[in-house]
């Protein structure tokens, strides 16, 4: 038994690669334990639970990809940057799709307060400044990016582009190419009128 070398870190970490395995949504305290072969039990003054245990493995993700997209950014501006950033995350998924799902999990306050969240909201603004937005324009531009990001990738992940023609890493290519034209050519807003769907 490894018991004696349980610590919470390890507990996450090795939470982190179940999840990949597995999917993060299969996690618990007692897959865990089953992985350590210990008790459940024995891991209770480590985690307080399986959603202790999960937020872990996002704030483990996050910090992950965080460091990554700095790495990645350093030196890099404009489209180099923009693309540099969507592959980091694009990678990342495809690499630790278990580690990428739990990033996306919906932390508390507090939580997130103390992860790298805010380094990723950063690194984007790093880029669109790059690009000159200013507010309010540049929080529309960073849940824009965010939302194709993820988009695309989710899709991808679950298999949405693997049956036609053109591959997916043209289409990934032509997207970044596309965003890139948009943030040089921002629209300006248009006036607020009847919502056209209603």
């Amino acid at each position: 038994m490894v018991r004696a070398g349980l610590t919470t870190e390890r507990l996450v970490r090795a939470g982190a690669e179940l999840a990949d395995e597995v999917g993060f949504d299969q996690v618990t305290v007692s897959a865990l334990a089953r992985r350590f072969d210990v008790k459940v039990a024995s891991l209770y003054s480590h985690v307080k639970n399986s959603q202790d245990l999960k937020t872990g493995i996002a704030l483990l993700a996050l910090a992950e990809l965080a460091d990554r997209g700095a790495e990645a950014l350093a030196g890099r501006a404009g489209k180099a940057a923009l693309a540099a950033l969507a592959n980091v995350y694009r990678d990342y998924a495809q690499e630790h799709p278990g580690r990428y799902a739990a990033a996306q999990l919906r932390l508390t306050p507090e939580a997130a307060a103390a992860g790298a969240g805010g380094r990723h909201a950063e690194m984007t603004r790093a880029i669109l400044r790059g690009y000159e937005l200013t507010e309010p324009d540049q929080t529309h531009a960073v849940r824009l990016l965010g939302s194709v990001f993820h988009g695309y990738v989710s899709l991808e992940l679950a298999g949405g582009f693997s049956h036609s023609a053109p591959d997916s890493q043209e289409t990934w290519t032509r997207v970044i190419d596309a965003l890139d034209a948009l943030l040089r050519n921002w629209p300006e807003p248009t006036a607020q009128g009847p919502n056209p769907l209603t």
